[in-house]
């Protein structure tokens, strides 16, 4: 059995779905030992002898935690805690099976535009000033490298996260990570096009400014407007 600094045990198991108590064990150990993002977990072989189980069986769940974003493997150093995780985490992978670029684009488009509506009206409710000088710094950054490349693909996705955090509320945050291999898979430059939803760029700030304003309706519209481009482009550009 392993022992944390707390006197936490990972427990061994009984026979059954190997993959989903070696998940639930980690998560309840992580929790019980009170470990933090940043934290070392145990070896592959602590893990092997602590939980009864065979090294395939652990890696299986290293790489999906891996996948989730929940941990991550430092060569020569060990495995590494990036978020806390308990045993009432919903864990949510994410896989997108399109026809076509166009096809993916649609799909995912749509669930941004319900979850970007509800962040910016929310950011609009509860952001603070701390919040508000964040967004500022993100967008002046997507201003900058927009006019000097005409593209602004990290610096723009900052921004986004930065209305997210002013939600208060980390789901917002937590389900882009979850879906941001899948979106950023599909939308990095879609048809090799560096002006693809250029003509949103504007909106970003007025964005901004309902935000600041405290306008819940007017963040609504201004993010419509900064997705209703990006369909259109979708859908002008894979023609």
């Amino acid at each position: 059995m392993v022992r944390s600094a707390d006197n936490a045990l990972i427990q061994p198991l009984p026979p059954a779905d190997r993959v989903v108590q070696v998940e639930k064990a980690l998560s309840d150990f992580v929790e019980r030992a009170g470990l933090a993002p940043g934290s070392r977990l145990p070896t592959e072989r602590e893990m092997m002898v602590a939980l009864n189980v065979g090294r395939s069986t652990i890696r299986e769940v290293l790489r999906k935690f891996q996948a989730l974003g929940v941990i991550e493997s430092r060569k020569g150093s060990g495995t590494y805690l990036l978020k806390p995780i308990s045993a009432a985490t919903v864990h949510m992978p994410i896989s997108i099976d399109a026809q076509s670029l166009r096809d993916a684009l649609l799909m995912t488009l749509e669930v941004r535009r319900g979850i970007e509506i509800e962040a910016s009206m929310a950011a609009a409710r509860r952001r603070t000033q701390a919040d508000i000088a964040i967004m500022e710094a993100r967008l002046v950054e997507m201003e900058t490298v927009h006019l000097a490349e005409g593209t602004s693909g990290k610096s723009d996705l900052a921004f986004h996260l930065s209305i997210y955090d002013s939600t208060h509320n980390p789901l917002f945050r937590q389900l882009l990570e979850q879906m941001r291999e899948g979106f950023e898979r599909f939308w990095s430059k879609p048809f090799d096009r560096p002006d693809f939803a250029a003509r949103s760029f504007p909106f970003h700030r007025t964005l901004f400014n309902a935000i600041v304003a405290g306008n819940a309706e007017a963040a609504r519209e201004e993010t419509l407007k900064i997705l209703s481009i990006v369909e259109e482009d979708i859908k002008d550009m894979s023609q």
